[in-house]
């Protein structure tokens, strides 16, 4: 136990921001139990994997990481005492029997709709030995019984509105791993939101397997009636007072619907920035992969939103090398890439997950093809990437300050195009700034990340600092050449 007498808790979080949320309420369910979050694994009361089935070799990495807390779960019996290690999420879903004929040290083993449960579970751990699995899809929604916010919050977090997918990629595990599609009422969104408002968010970034799926029930009494799309979700959030930014992710082609378009263009709190994951430039892989949207069609959906919002940057996902695909294929993908422009990417090789109509498919292609073709995307990639860092040296943009840098005396936060931003500051000026929105001119740009230095006239006047393609992008920009720029001190 910690020195306040509290049981330790560590939960290590694997791939998707909708695990990271999940995470989170993982540790609101059980602070009830005493359970306080702690760093890392050894001495911890329990210690939570919370898995992601998306990529390679995700199960044999799990176990890997298993074998290693056997060690720490050993320590803690000789010391008679006890360690409840429990395996969470899409691995757990798809290969909880696996986990715990191979892992007998494992005490839970449940899935992405059960952690509300979680009381129980432990419960149950208490009283028997052995592995316990809850893997079921239940008929109730967890969001109906999980308890509001008790961990922490910081400027910016992620509120989830709508899990698991009814697409069916030939090549994806989600449908069987997190189930059909659901939304959240708008009501429990919107209460939600405001809570963590309340606590000092300033930024949401909302959450789903398909989040432009969404479809909540709307409010009692709502003029509106049925249930709202995300774009009627965004429109309602944006009227909170006090929340500066909204962004939500991931989206599929085929959910961009008129609302959600016009949205990014007459919302200033919606930042310029979309994830929007095509996967492919070939129709013939397209169709492989069962998107069910043609790469013209994604060519038009990024046609009308830079008519909504000029100054949108976009980001996307691909996988190279899926079965079949030819080196016609692959520079159709090469094609698309160039004909968008991304400000940033996500690209893979295809690997097989079973279960998926894709991995038993008979032209799976050699791995040497699939990590030429990978190394060509990302030097493509890449290169738009630095090129459109670069486009932003000599801009004054928005950034909203998250925590101290990697190194010393560095604040780091987010642009409104995702990008993440340091400047030099003393460590007592960055405290004060932390959850701070701020006017930062930026000086060079780099890989990965921008740099720059705060513009006391935006601190002084921080509203002036909001960006967006509702009509502010262009005061934005245009402040820089007027605004006066030093370094803070302390």
């Amino acid at each position: 136990m910690t020195e306040s007498g509290k049981k330790r808790l560590f939960i290590k979080t694997y791939g998707c921001q909708m695990n990271v949320y999940d995470s989170s309420r993982m540790a609101d369910v059980l602070a009830p139990l005493g359970y306080e979050a702690v760093d890392g694994p050894r001495g911890a009361d329990m210690v939570i994997l919370n898995t992601c089935h998306i990529r390679e070799k995700a199960s044999e990495k799990v176990f890997s990481e298993l074998g290693r807390l056997r060690a720490f779960k050993q320590e803690r019996q000789a010391e008679g005492r006890d360690m409840v290690l429990a395996v969470a999420g899409c691995v757990a879903q798809a290969e909880g029997e696996e986990i715990l004929r191979r892992a007998p040290q494992v005490d839970l083993v449940f899935g992405p709709q059960t952690y509300h449960r979680l009381p129980e579970m432990v419960a149950r751990a208490a009283r028997s030995a052995g592995g316990h699995l809850d893997i079921d899809f239940p008929v109730e929604s967890k969001f109906d019984f999980l308890p509001e916010e008790t961990t922490g919050t910081a400027a910016a977090a992620f509120l989830s509105v709508q899990e698991g997918c009814d697409k069916f990629c030939s090549f994806c595990v989600v449908p069987y791993t997190r189930g059909a599609e659901f939304s959240r009422p708008v009501a429990a969104v919107l209460a939600e939101a405001r809570r963590l408002v309340v606590a000092g968010v300033q930024e949401i970034t909302l959450l789903g397997q398909n989040v432009n799926a969404y479809h909540g029930e709307a409010p009692e009494g709502g003029k509106d009636g049925g249930t709202w799309g995300l774009g009627r979700l965004l429109y309602a959030l944006a009227e909170i007072e006090g929340l500066t930014r909204l962004r939500y992710t991931t989206s599929h082609p085929r959910d961009m619907d008129d609302e959600l378009i016009a949205a990014h263009g007459e919302l200033a709190t919606l930042m310029p920035y979309l994830h929007l994951p095509v996967q492919s430039g070939s129709d013939r892989i397209l169709a492989a992969m069962n998107r069910q949207h043609t790469a013209e069609d994604y060519l038009r959906i990024i046609e009308r939103l830079r008519r909504a919002c000029p100054d949108i940057a976009l980001s996307s996902d691909f996988i190279v090398g899926f079965p079949g695909e030819s080196d016609a294929d692959h520079a159709a993908t090469l094609r698309l890439v160039t004909e968008v422009g991304y400000a940033q990417a996500y690209s893979f090789k295809y690997s097989p997950r079973p279960g998926t109509p894709a991995a038993v498919e008979e032209q799976q292609l050699p791995e040497t093809v699939k990590t030429e073709r990978l190394a060509g995307l990302q030097q493509l990639l890449g290169a738009q990437a630095a090129a459109f860092n670069e486009s932003c040296v000599g801009r004054t943009l928005p950034v909203l300050f998250e925590k101290p840098g990697r190194r010393p005396g560095q604040l780091a936060g987010r642009s409104p195009y995702m990008q993440s931003v340091h400047v030099a500051l003393p460590e007592v000026a960055q405290q004060r700034l932390i959850g701070k929105l701020m006017a930062v001119e930026i000086e060079a740009a780099f890989p990965n990340s921008l740099a720059g230095r705060l513009c006391l006239e935006a601190e002084r006047q921080p509203a002036a600092a909001a960006a967006s393609c509702s009509g502010s992008a262009s005061s934005s920009s245009a402040s820089s050449s007027s605004a006066t720029t030093t370094r803070i001190s302390a």
